[in-house]
């Protein structure tokens, strides 16, 4: 992705990302634009497109709302409430159909850029915390958010109207800041409670990172661990598409899109189990 004019002037995003968040936008939008029934069921999934869509329209607000400094409760960051409070949400929106819902979540995107470009005159206010559905964050993890979050449902609404999805090495990489920092409190705290274990993970072509886990708690850290027990190589989109509960680990790693080494390399297909999607 080439950085426009107008995302270099817009603050503190890491480059790309405001336009990675713009453009995954539009592309959400492309695929409701050409779908001729939004009562079509989305694969896996309670929802159909028209509500996956409202969804989208209604979690982007939410989320210029938060980079606007409003403060939105919404769960407490477990998935049942965050499942009870999307379906609250939803039900205060009987919008289903499909022009509608793509102008809705591309105006709210560049709302929120408008918010985080807004607080960049204020360096204290940039990177000022946040209360969000997944803890505190400021700004530039907050986009991390939003990006990681549209493209989960973006590539659900592909697969639903058999159109070709969004999701992409290098968004996958605007995607790791936000995955990196939610991982502690996505961990299944019965899957790891007997667990001591380090992991190093790296993306194909792209970042490693660290994970330990001993007495019940989880410790990422951006750079790999050393004398990790299993070390995991996997590529980018499978990735992304595993931690967010879209793809069975299992068939990826038959596809060869995830190796695993080392002193317990067993220890790999358990990864993704240790987490519930964000």
């Amino acid at each position: 992705m080439r950085p426009t004019t107008q995302q270099n002037i817009r603050g503190p995003l890491p480059e790309g990302l405001g336009q990675a968040i713009r453009e995954t936008a539009g592309d959400i939008a492309t695929l409701l634009k050409d779908a001729s029934d939004t009562a079509v069921p989305v694969p896996d999934s309670e929802w159909t497109v028209g509500e996956a869509a409202a969804h989208l329209a209604l979690a982007n607000e939410l989320m210029a709302d938060l980079a606007s400094g409003h403060e939105r409760p919404y769960g407490d960051g477990t998935p049942q409430s965050l499942a009870a409070a999307n379906a609250q949400s939803l039900a205060t929106c009987e919008e289903r159909r499909a022009q509608p819902l793509a102008s809705m979540i591309i105006e709210q995107a560049d709302v929120f850029l408008d918010a985080v470009d807004q607080a960049t005159s204020d360096e204290d206010t940039t990177h000022s915390t946040l209360v969000t559905p997944l803890g505190p964050m400021d700004r530039n993890l907050l986009a991390s958010y939003l990006l990681t979050h549209m493209l989960g449902h973006g590539y659900d609404l592909a697969r639903a109207l058999h159109r070709p999805h969004m999701i992409d090495r290098d968004r996958v990489g605007l995607c790791m800041p936000f995955m990196l920092s939610v991982m502690p409190r996505v961990a299944d705290t019965a899957a790891i409670a007997d667990l001591t274990v380090r992991y190093t993970v790296r993306l194909r072509g792209g970042a490693a990172f660290g994970v330990s886990l001993a007495d019940g708690a989880v410790q990422v850290t951006p750079t790999p661990r050393q004398r990790p027990d299993c070390t995991i190589l996997i590529e980018p989109v499978a990735f992304l598409l595993i931690a967010l509960g879209r793809r069975n680990p299992w068939r990826a790693i038959g596809q060869g899109q995830v190796i695993a080494w080392g002193r317990k390399p067993w220890l790999g297909p358990r990864f993704p189990t240790l987490f519930t999607a964000p």
